[in-house]
């Protein structure tokens, strides 16, 4: 039945399901308040937005992680959320719930407020979250600089591949294990920990989403007006990625990349910050370097100027087409 979720199901599934507990949250989620209310400490306060519109699996995980890394890439710790569910059936509600308190409890965030409806005309849940934390040093996407390094951390592709798996792994020709191996990249979107290590050298960092590493490094070249020279086979790409990727037809570097993060760093700092990485177990190579010239991203001598499209979007529409 269409419209708001039921006051008793919010107490059930959603009011006891808020990740972490602080105390500069003054009003939280409660039945009938219409408003959230913190109280913030002093500093600058960074606010994103994400929606997760097409995914059909592991929703909530995927909302929490790609809302926080956009603030972790700003150089800010994830602390608040503000979450609006549009759920196309009340058994949707509890697992996504879930996830979303897990992620938000791993990441050390507060769910502080949101809204959750039911809507009949959709066909798969749509998530959409606002998450926000606090920084005394932004970090914006716009600061590489020529002479600069470009540092990815993780590997490209990692949501993509998650998502490949659990949505498409049955119609792909790949063994079993390679599937369930990619499905448990879930567990891997976030980049908060590796943002809080490579905010303390760089001049820029990216979470790259849709269009994967190749549209996030594109990204960082045109908010800074520079171009980046990239070596495609120095980014790192995990063999479950490469098996998916080949079976679906799909560019590695062209899927949703939360999982990584795209940065630029200043030469006389990249081995400081590579060696920070490593002393802390989050793998990171360096891919490329910042160039004076047109905003564009040049990977092994090819060219790219416009906006890239990822390689996901055409599964998707091949999917709907055959219902």
């Amino acid at each position: 039945m269409p419209g708001k979720v039921h006051p008793d199901d919010l107490l059930s599934h959603v009011f006891g399901r808020t990740g972490e507990d602080d105390p500069a949250v003054v009003k939280g989620p409660a039945d009938g308040e219409d408003a959230a209310a913190i109280d913030p400490p002093a500093g600058t306060l960074v606010v994103s937005s994400d929606p997760i519109s097409l995914a059909a699996s592991r929703v909530g995980t995927l909302g929490v992680h790609v809302a926080c890394n956009d603030i972790a890439v700003s150089g800010a710790d994830p602390r608040w959320l503000s979450v609006v569910l549009m759920l196309p059936s009340e058994r949707a509600l509890e697992p996504i719930t879930r996830d979303i308190h897990a992620a938000a409890s791993d990441l050390g965030a507060t769910i502080v407020g949101g809204h959750s409806e039911y809507v009949d005309a959709l066909e798969r849940p749509i998530v959409s979250l606002t998450a926000m934390g606090m920084t005394e040093a932004f970090v914006p996407t716009g600061g590489a600089e020529p002479g600069d390094r470009v540092v990815l951390t993780g590997a490209a592709g990692i949501e993509g591949t998650a998502i490949l798996a659990a949505d498409f792994g049955g119609e792909l020709d790949v063994p079993t294990d390679v599937v369930e191996r990619g499905a448990s990249f879930f567990e891997d979107v976030s980049v908060a920990a590796d943002a809080q290590i490579l905010r303390e050298y760089a001049t820029s960092m990216h979470d790259p989403t849709e269009g994967g590493v190749a549209a996030g490094l594109h990204e960082i070249a045109r908010a800074s007006d520079v171009r980046l020279d990239v070596e495609r086979e120095a980014v790192p790409i995990r063999e479950a990625t490469r098996a998916l990727c080949d079976a679906a037809g799909v560019d590695p570097l062209r899927i949703f990349g939360s999982g990584a993060v795209a940065g630029t760093v200043p030469e006389s700092e990249v081995d400081d910050a590579l060696a920070a990485l490593s002393d802390a177990d989050i793998p990171a190579a360096e891919v490329g370097v910042v160039s004076e010239g047109s905003p564009e991203l040049r990977m092994d001598g090819e060219s790219t100027v416009d906006p890239i499209e990822d390689d996901l979007y055409p599964l998707w529409a091949a999917a709907d087409s055959e219902k």
